[in-house]
């Protein structure tokens, strides 16, 4: 039996509908438009793209957007003068540095100037101490977008073996968190993790998150598992053509899985929609007002 496939675009469809169902409520009936400003530092060209689309949906919920774009050989003071500012501007809720930044900047410098409340990407320390702690934080757009699919499928994630394959801070750690707040028994795998093959086996959710294409055969994965692939891989199509790929053989891994998410069209597109999300959560949070329902951990 085939798994079933766990459509991240449809799904983040409806995510923006609620968001911007949210956004017109706080706009009219109490005045408030949340504003999300990101900042664009140099000319990556990946960078660009994803700037401009997150640029799009932002309008396209009703909210303010809000785009900075900055020279490649743009000091460190100008770029935290900028940061400051934002900070201390009401009608941004939301602020996203993108990443990855030119390398004479300080990321973890810049990432810890930006307001804890208005950091809609869950980077600063403050959010990530806070995660740890199960107490309200502003979650990093990736994991949330996957937990948001796994109680959508599996409704109730208690007493469920979740392996989480990565240890990234910016998805395996905090996905391990989001898990554990659901009261999923957790582990944490990795490159150095022994017999991980045998570790995979025993869990009913499955998050692949470690960058490596098709790194996890299907005969790694408990029969009807839920697979969540956050690989994002550009491999060698031939004819000097590429596709992407997830961490998960697709193909041997769909046919023992309940249900995958394909890499493109699973996680991915859930991202944005989670940027979304967090910068109205941030919003409602910053007016006293209360939170989407749906749209937090």
């Amino acid at each position: 039996m085939a798994a079933q496939i766990i459509d991240g675009k449809a799904f983040a469809a409806r995510v923006r509908d609620k968001v911007a169902g949210h956004v017109a409520r706080l706009v009219s009936g109490h005045g408030v438009t949340p504003g999300l400003a990101v900042v664009l530092v140099g000319e990556d060209p990946a960078s660009q793209v994803y700037v401009r689309s997150k640029g799009r949906m932002t309008v396209e919920v009703g909210m303010a957007s809000f785009e900075h774009r900055l020279a490649a050989d743009t000091g460190e003071t100008e770029l935290l003068d900028l940061i400051a500012r934002l900070n201390a501007d009401p009608s941004v809720h939301g602020i996203l540095v993108q990443l990855p930044l030119p390398d004479h900047l300080d990321e973890a410098l810049v990432i810890a100037a930006i307001d804890p409340a208005k950091d809609v990407d869950g980077f600063h320390i403050s959010n990530v101490g806070l995660l740890a702690t199960g107490q309200k934080a502003m979650v990093p757009c990736t994991p949330l977008g996957c937990l948001m699919m796994l109680r959508d499928h599996l409704g109730d994630l208690s007493g469920l073996e979740a392996v989480v394959i990565g240890r990234s801070n910016i998805v395996g750690k905090p996905m391990a968190q989001l898990l554990l707040g659901d009261s999923c028994t957790v582990t944490i795998a990795h490159s150095r993790t022994r017999d991980l093959p045998e570790v995979v086996r025993r869990a009913d959710i499955v998050v692949a998150a470690v960058g490596r294409p098709g790194m996890v055969p299907g005969d790694w994965i408990k029969p009807g598992a839920t697979v969540i692939d956050v690989g994002i891989n550009r491999v060698d199509a031939g004819e000097g053509k590429t596709r992407l790929v997830g961490d998960c053989d697709f193909d041997s891994c769909a046919a023992v899985a309940g249900a995958i998410t394909p890499v493109p069209g699973g996680v991915g597109p859930m991202t944005i929609a989670c940027l979304l999300a967090n910068t109205v959560t941030a919003c409602s949070r910053a007016h006293g007002l209360p939170e989407p329902e749906g749209l937090t951990a």
